[in-house]
């Protein structure tokens, strides 16, 4: 009776060190649109050229002229990297795809998108690329004709994508989700069970 008593203790003991992992960003789990872009370098990429290196992608669209959402979010994106420790941050790879092609060339993607974090890459492509590869991932956006230096601006999703390297939009990080060391917990969760 001992013996069983101490077998179900250690079970449950065990049972509850296995905790599951709860992800702070929404759960989505659905297959990602292997798109082809041009890299801020000039070179053309696809999604698939980094998942097949089994790095976890943070895809994230917006503009360079863009006062606010979009600084916030390579901010973001960079105190998650930060949080990781190095062999963790090198399996991840952020990619910002502009929707402003017309003033977003490839030299003002490779001064701005690598200020953030030297490793962050900025993709660019023409029009129907760009609307394209938004219409995949459901990423809205829109030129407004208004009051900024550079003539307009843009309203644009303001989600982080994470992909994994099985080509899956695991999980979403909507503004109100993207909180830097909870999102790195998600991805350091992913990576162990890579």
């Amino acid at each position: 009776m001992r013996k069983l008593t101490f077998l179900i203790t250690l079970f449950l003991l065990l049972l509850s060190c296995q905790k599951k992992h709860e992800f702070y960003g929404h759960l989505f789990d659905q297959p990602a649109y292997d798109f082809q872009l041009t890299d801020h370098n000039g070179r053309r990429v696809r999604l698939s050229d980094y998942t097949k290196e089994g790095k976890v992608v943070l895809l994230f669209f917006g503009y360079t002229h863009c006062p606010d959402v979009c600084p916030m979010a390579l901010e973001t994106m960079a105190k998650v990297i930060k949080a990781l420790k190095p062999e963790e941050a090198s399996r991840v790879q952020v990619l910002f795809i502009s929707v402003d092609p017309e003033r977003d060339t490839l030299e003002v993607l490779k001064g701005y998108v690598p200020y953030f974090y030297p490793t962050f890459i900025g993709l660019t492509g023409s029009e129907e690329e760009i609307r394209r590869v938004a219409k995949e991932y459901k990423a809205y956006y829109r030129k407004v004709e208004g009051e900024s230096a550079g003539g307009y601006l843009i309203d644009h999703t303001a989600t982080i994508y994470l992909i994994t390297p099985d080509m899956k939009i695991k999980l979403l990080y909507t503004p109100s989700k993207q909180e830097p060391e909870k999102m790195a917990e998600d991805i350091r969760f992913l990576l162990r069970s890579l």
